[in-house]
């Protein structure tokens, strides 16, 4: 896997210093950054991977599914449950995969750490832990009351 280096993201130092932390926080620094853009980077090709891995897949399954005229109803139920659950996991790395791009992106502009809700500090011990978080902890509860 190839790693991010200082020169993917043009202009690192004076991002990295906009980055907003909360209070109790130190500042972000660009090795923290650079491991977490690494880290997105390796996960975005293990997603590619996977999705075109889980899209063959379902490929294969929907091409066999015209094969079975003599199937009985227990066979053709189990057979569209399996393509059921394979297009699930399709579209959960696709969705993954957007969020991963997306957190990768926002370093890229800047805007990482950043609430995309209300602009407050995400927090960067959350970030750390989970580098596709968008809102703040207060803002993701909210959206999770609705």
């Amino acid at each position: 896997m190839g790693s991010t280096t200082l020169t993917d993201i043009p202009d690192l130092a004076d991002k990295v210093g906009r980055f907003p932390v909360r209070d109790s926080e130190d500042p972000w620094t660009e090795s923290e950054v650079l491991e977490i853009a690494e880290e997105l980077t390796g996960e975005i090709q293990r997603l590619r991977a996977e999705l075109a891995a889980a899209d063959e897949t379902l490929s294969d399954l929907l091409r066999d599914s015209g094969d079975g005229a003599g199937d009985d109803q227990a066979d053709s139920g189990s057979s569209a449950l399996e393509r059921e659950h394979e297009l699930t996991l399709v579209n959960n790395t696709r969705d993954l995969l957007t969020q991963t791009t997306h957190a990768l992106a926002r370093i890229g502009r800047g805007t990482f750490g950043t609430c995309e809700s209300c602009g407050n500090a995400i927090g960067k011990a959350r970030l750390q832990a989970f580098p596709r978080a968008t809102l703040c902890v207060v803002c993701k509860q909210r959206e999770e009351r609705r």
